[in-house]
Parts: C-alpha cells; structure tokens; sequence
C-alpha cells in the first residue's frame, strides 16, 4: 500500500476528464530518476540524426529502461520537437542533414502539453504502439498485447519501474507463463504496414523481447526493412535471452544501474524519506529502484537492533533467547526475512571495508549509526569470520526464495554464526 500511494504521488496524475482506468503518467525525461548521460545521448541521436531505425534499451530491473523508451516515444511525436522537422521537409530522424535555421532549435524533453504529449502520456496514441508478454485470456484464443492494453495502461502508470513478475500478477497468471506470441508478431506486422494517423513516424515500443523465442522470426524481416518512418524500441534485461538475428539488427542503448546517491536523492525528493533511511534503502537497493520502492514498505524496521539483539544472544550463549528471537523471526514474511539478510550482509560488507582502507575509520568514527555498528563489528570478528559470516546469510537467502521452513532455517543459521564467530569456523569458511 506504501509504496502505490508513494507512486501515485510522484510519478502519475489521474485523469480527471475520462472515466474509467484512464491513467496519465508525467513520464518526460526530466521525471525520471538519474540517467542523464543516456537522456542526453538520446537527444543527441535525434538532433545528429543517427537515429537507427531499431533501438536496444539493455539495462536490469529497476535502472528505468522501460521509462526511458516511453519517454523518448513522447519526445519523438512531441509536436514542440518535431514543429522544427516540419518547418524542413527535407530532414529525416534517420541521416539525411537538416538546413540550420532558427527552428532547428535543441529541446532536451518533450513539452508535455501539445496534443501529442496528452495521448503519449495517457499511452493512447494512435501511432505508438506496445507488445509485451500476455496469457492466454480463453481457452483456444491466442492472446495479443492489445488484449491487455487497458490493464498495461494502468500497470505502467502505476508501477513505471516494474518487472515482468509484477506484470504478469498484475494480470492474474498465477503459474501461467507469459508469451510474446506467433500471432502477436502477426498483429505488428499488420500495425505497422498501415500508414501513420497523425505523427510524422510509427513507433513499436516492445517490453521484454526476451519472450519472443522463435517467432520473433516472423520480424526479422520487418526490423530489417522496416516503412517509412517507422521506429522500434526493444527494451530487455537479458541481452544473452534475445534471439541473435533480432540483436544484430538493433542499435544498443545501454542503461547503467542507478548510483546510490540518485536513488537516495529520489528518495528524499520524491517520497520524503528522512536522509538516514534514504542511504539503507539506497545501499541495499544495489541501483535497483524498484527494489528501493519494495524496501520502503519496512523503511521503518529496526534493522540494526535487531541484528545487535541476535548477536548478543549467540555471544552469550542465550539459549531461551535465541528460541525466542528465531520464533519470531520465522513468523515474518518472506520478503521481510529476505531484507533482513541482505542488510546484515550489507553491515559486514561496510566493516570489511573499514577495515581494509584505515584512512576511512577516522570519517567513520564520526558519521552514521550504520558506520559505528560496522566499527562494532570489526572488534567482534575478523575479516575471515566476516566472509564466512556473509558466505552463510546468502545461503540462507537463496533457501528463502525457495520456501525453506522459517525455524529450521534461522536455527541452523544461529548455530553456524555462534561457530563462526567463536572462531570455529574452518570448515564453513571452505
């Protein structure tokens, strides 16, 4: 609930003069958390005219290549930015040079307000279209994206940086696997053939092209060749997933992770996060920001108490304790246990580092809480211990991914840090 209300706020407005999920996202590039290099490279390619006629948005989960390709389609129809095309007949996005006049003037967003920016942003114009991975809705129906785009409109204004599980639970699959379907590539094949309605270019945005396995095929040809005008942006997390002879036609546009000021920065800005939470969630977030949007529902857990609590009861042998503590732990969801564990790895991670530059422990000894309980944690254990320590909660991590049984596993845990941490730990280190 936390973290839709928090998107809601920041990163889409309800559209107040269409009933029903008519949902519009102020996606332009200057809402879009860092990425300002590859914001600026975008605009350079149009501007220079080195603009491919298929583009590769490669970045992770959570680095914002969904939002960027949305966003450059805005740009790209944006009647402010393509004013300056019409005034020159004879330039084209994709190399012939324009004539300089006054008009070729940069614009480094699209406006968001002409005609085009209000049905880009409502994801409802009639020359930008959208193919992601869809289920079957019918028994015997062969699903195509258009089938879904009521619910798509509403999941990008929603989740502008989710994955493909949130998609697809979005949609209700349950265990049902999504597909980019033969007679998905039917429809684009036909889409794309008939003439633009009112852009000066057609454009293809296609979401997760990983799922188009062996009938992406059928649009080898088109990419290739494509009309007029005509415009493809495939936006992947898995480069090695993608079918070769659709990759080696298609311009790459990497997308880097997010540094962890910017999430911070976001953070602060947009969802009002005090600075000390913005820096957890950031450093655990790992520049992934959809991970930092899911660590803010337990923004306000006491994570570090928590841990000082456990180690205190393993080094003094607390055994009624450690019952206690494991019972409750058990008791806490998955994706709770699983922040617990990657914060703790984080904490050793920071008193590694400590520890092995020294001229950081003098910042150290006076900044954060998080930085003097890694300083506590170098006097509790060595770098070796640390490593074996952090070799251990990724175990524990990956088992509760998988369902393992919360008591047993925490349990197990507290046995294997309490040798360790005695110095017992020769053969777990190995």
């Amino acid at each position: 609930m936390l973290q839709r209300l928090i998107l809601s706020r920041f990163f889409y407005t309800r559209s107040v003069d269409t009933p029903g999920k008519n949902y519009i996202c102020t996606v332009q590039f200057n809402n879009i958390t860092g990425q300002k290099e590859t914001k600026e490279q975008l605009v350079q390619l149009v501007q220079h005219n080195r603009l491919s006629h298929a583009l590769l948005f490669l970045g992770k989960e959570g680095s914002g290549a969904l939002s960027l390709a949305m966003a450059f389609a805005q740009y790209i129809v944006c009647e402010k930015v393509n004013g300056k095309k019409q005034a020159n007949p004879g330039s084209s996005l994709f190399g012939e040079e324009p004539a300089a006049t006054e008009q070729n003037l940069v614009h480094s967003d699209s406006c968001g307000v002409c005609a085009a920016c209000v049905k880009a942003a409502k994801l409802m114009h009639p020359d930008i279209h959208y193919s992601y991975p869809v289920i079957t809705k019918k028994s015997g129906q062969t699903p195509v994206s258009t089938d879904y785009i009521t619910e798509w409109r509403e999941f990008f204004s929603l989740h502008p940086y989710g994955n493909v599980y949130d998609w697809l639970q979005f949609i209700n699959a349950d265990n049902k696997q999504g597909n980019i379907t033969a007679e998905e590539c039917n429809d684009i094949n036909r889409k794309i053939s008939l003439k633009s309605f009112e852009s000066e270019y057609k454009i293809l945005i296609i979401w997760m092209p990983e799922y188009l396995t062996k009938n992406g095929n059928k649009l080898l040809k088109l990419i290739e060749e494509p009309p007029p005008n005509t415009l493809f942006m495939l936006v992947a997390e898995n480069e090695g997933a993608i079918l070769p002879t659709i990759l080696s036609r298609t311009q790459l546009v990497k997308i880097p992770l997010l540094t962890n000021l910017e999430i911070e920065a976001a953070l602060e800005l947009k969802s009002g996060v005090a600075m000390e939470k913005a820096q957890q969630v950031a450093a655990l977030s790992e520049g992934n920001y959809r991970e930092a949007l899911q660590l803010l529902q337990h923004v306000d857990d006491d994570w570090q108490a928590i841990i000082r609590e456990w180690l205190n009861m393993l080094v003094k042998k607390n055994l009624a304790g450690q019952v206690k503590w494991i019972d409750e732990m058990s008791k806490q969801g998955r994706e709770k246990q699983k922040q617990f564990l990657k914060y703790f790895t984080h904490l050793l991670e920071q008193a590694i580092r400590l520890k092995s530059i020294p001229s950081l422990i003098s910042l150290a000894e006076t900044g954060s809480q998080e930085q003097d309980f890694a300083l506590r944690l170098n006097k509790l254990c060595s770098v070796s211990q640390q490593e074996a320590i952090i070799k251990e909660l990724d175990k524990a991590s990956y088992y509760v991914e998988r369902n393992a049984n919360g008591k047993m596993l925490f349990h197990a845990l507290s046995i294997k840090l309490y040798h360790i941490i005695s110095n017992n730990s020769l053969i777990l280190v190995h």
